[in-house]
């Protein structure tokens, strides 16, 4: 498979971002802190920040930086845009999103993915040889997803499988990147979207977490 840019082009890309949204990764990054620390207390704001994220990376990401050099944009940001809308439906407006959940394995499974999707990630690539800047910081769509997946984790039975579609989806896409650009840290994602097909299909183990 061919893509319709380059390496440099892709990681360009990052760096513009990165140098124009400046300072609001710390506002995600807090943002996600929050989600992580207060889920037990509001299905409601969990999910309205995850919606949050997903419509920025539609919007202001996809459309506003990737286009550029991606035509298929237009079609990530639908994408993103949907699984924003199913976070702000299903979690927000009906409130049938409780990330309390006690399942031992799940969470540790999501305490691992919000390690890596907020810490380790940018790790990773500052070892795999790129600055900072040409690093997809938390707020675009791979860390953010994996993230996803984190919180995903911690859903607690019964719950809506429809909020797994946009992030397994993006799984699918995203992933390439680690075997086509060399982006190391997006093998994360195909661990994250393994786990996220392990969620969806088998929501009623409930092992108490110690």
């Amino acid at each position: 498979m061919t893509l319709p840019f380059t390496a440099q082009e892709f990681f360009e890309v990052f760096r513009r971002y990165n140098e124009a949204v400046w300072p609001l990764q710390i506002l995600f990054n807090a943002l996600a802190l929050g989600a992580l620390v207060f889920r037990r207390y509001s299905g409601r704001w969990t999910s309205a920040i995850l919606a949050l994220l997903w419509t920025w990376i539609a919007v202001a990401y996809q459309l506003g930086f990737f286009m550029p050099v991606n035509p298929a944009a237009v079609a990530f940001a639908v994408l993103f845009f949907s699984g924003a809308a199913v976070f702000w439906w299903e979690g927000v407006v009906h409130d049938r999103l409780r990330f309390d959940g006690n399942d031992a394995a799940r969470c540790a499974t999501g305490y691992a993915l919000a390690l890596y999707g907020l810490l380790v990630y940018p790790i990773v690539a500052y070892l795999a040889g790129r600055e900072l800047l040409e690093t997809a910081s938390f707020g675009l769509p791979c860390p953010t997803t994996i993230f996803t997946f984190a919180m995903l984790a911690f859903l607690k039975p019964p719950y809506p499988r429809s909020v797994f579609v946009a992030p397994i989806l993006w799984t699918l896409v995203g992933a390439q990147a680690a075997w086509l650009l060399g982006v190391y840290e997006d093998f994360g994602l195909l661990f994250a979207g393994v786990a996220g097909v392990w969620f969806a299909l088998y929501p009623h183990d409930q092992r108490r977490f110690a």
